[in-house]
């Protein structure tokens, strides 16, 4: 987020009078008793004792550290306000939240104890896959019955030459999803943006997504940004660079 660039002695020449009435309170430059506090800080709402200094002298020596408070601040800022209005635009268009496991939606965020500053965005309607195309035994209840009993489980399966090559077939279907996935990812993309990508990519080769209301996940991709661990499921939240999990 850009941040008007101001030098420190125009910002002091705005409040030269700002005097700090607590004591106690250091200049960050020189630890000598502070008088004055940035005026930045101040329209910004940040604590006196990261903002104090004595003079204009230590004022402007100590600008070039001391400005870069100013922009994190903003930042953080810009990208709430942002968060915001991608959110209230999802809600506007029927995106719900997930809920249930992803066997329900609703249109508030549920309460929890959240760790972070990290929440889950709206998510948009199931994409549809066409009737033509062979669907897996999850696909309408989102229960997989024969994955669970079957006997591979606990053995390895000795592929036939015509496995083989249709797993090569598969394989090289996939390698065109990843990179028709990859082909949109740009800063300010959305999770959400992607799936649909790979959901088209896929349908158009003929196959069905296997994520796809597997065990009740929602979309046919699981993407999310960094700081989820894994298992993200795709939103409306906007990722601010290239890199995606």
């Amino acid at each position: 987020m850009e941040v008007k660039k101001e030098k420190a002695g125009e910002l002091m020449d705005k409040v030269t009078s700002r005097t700090i009435a607590d004591p106690t309170l250091a200049c960050l430059q020189c630890s000598k008793p502070a008088h004055f506090q940035c005026p930045k800080c101040l329209e910004l709402k940040l604590p006196q004792a990261n903002a104090a200094f004595c003079s204009q002298i230590c004022f402007k020596a100590a600008w070039v550290s001391h400005k870069l408070s100013h922009v994190k601040v903003s930042d953080a800022e810009g990208e709430k306000n942002s968060s915001d209005i991608c959110v209230a635009d999802a809600l506007s268009r029927g995106w719900r939240y997930c809920i249930r496991k992803g066997q329900a939606r609703i249109a508030q965020l549920l309460f929890f104890d959240w760790t972070g500053p990290l929440r889950p965005y709206p998510i948009s309607p199931r994409c549809i896959v066409p009737d033509k195309i062979a669907r897996p035994d999850w696909a309408s209840d989102g229960r997989p019955k024969e994955e669970p009993v079957s006997e591979w489980q606990n053995s390895v399966e000795i592929k036939s030459s015509e496995q083989i090559e249709r797993m090569r077939e598969t394989c090289k279907v996939t390698r065109e999803v990843l990179d028709a996935a990859a082909r949109v990812i740009r800063p300010g993309i959305t999770t959400d943006e992607i799936d649909k990508a790979v959901h088209e990519a896929t349908i158009s080769a003929g196959g069905y997504p296997s994520p796809l209301n597997y065990h009740f996940f929602p979309k046919s991709c699981c993407t999310s940004v960094n700081e989820v661990i894994c298992h993200g499921i795709p939103d409306a939240r906007q990722n601010l660079t290239a890199g995606m999990a």
